[in-house]
């Protein structure tokens, strides 16, 4: 095995790709630890929505959708590893349809007042929506048990390593691994 870019490489053994979902509320941290995810690690790509559903009238190939079918979907998701920074919502339609290839990190901040700060800070919004984003906070914590991990993002570095560390550990999983029997046999007649 070989690290690169803080990610477990291994050329000897096939693995099945994940879909990496990070969500948090607005000023938590999301879309910090994915672009320095997405910079730090080649081995995951940004989400492209796609949907094998057909084409609507007036819906417009690579605007709103890429339509794809069924089987080309299922060969995009093989070997890669997908970043998502979505909402609940969208990480409930996600696990409706790939549970097992989800691996779900909900972000938190330490404290309101912090969130808060970190909202202000951006200098993006306006006071009104600033409040509304405080407002709606609440709600989109309420569901950070439908999460499989939970990173508490006090420092972004600190984070950022929990973040690593996760999908580390997810790309080893014994059942993502789908070279392993092959590899193993090759082993056995190497006795």
């Amino acid at each position: 095995m070989t690290a690169s870019g803080g990610q477990q490489q291994s050329d000897a053994v096939a693995r099945r790709g994940l879909m990496l979902v990070l969500s948090s509320p607005s000023g938590a941290g999301k879309t910090t630890l994915s672009r320095r995810l997405l910079d730090a690690d080649p081995g995951v790509e940004l989400s492209v929505s796609v949907t094998t559903r057909k084409q609507r009238p007036g819906e417009v190939e690579g605007r709103d959708y890429h339509f794809i079918d069924a089987a080309r979907f299922e060969a995009m998701v093989r070997g890669h590893d997908v970043l998502f920074d979505i909402d609940w919502q969208g990480t409930q339609q996600l696990r409706e349809k790939a549970d097992r290839d989800l691996v779900s990190i909900f972000v938190l901040p330490p404290s309101m007042p912090d969130l808060e700060q970190r909202l202000r800070r951006r200098a993006q919004d306006s006071d009104d929506v600033i409040h509304a984003r405080m407002a709606t906070a609440s709600e989109e914590m309420s569901h950070w048990a439908e999460y499989d991990y939970v990173v508490i993002n006090t420092d972004v570095d600190h984070a950022f390593a929990q973040v690593q560390s996760i999908l580390a550990a997810e790309r080893l999983k014994r059942e993502r691994q789908i070279g392993l029997s092959e590899f193993i046999r090759r082993l056995q007649a190497q006795l």
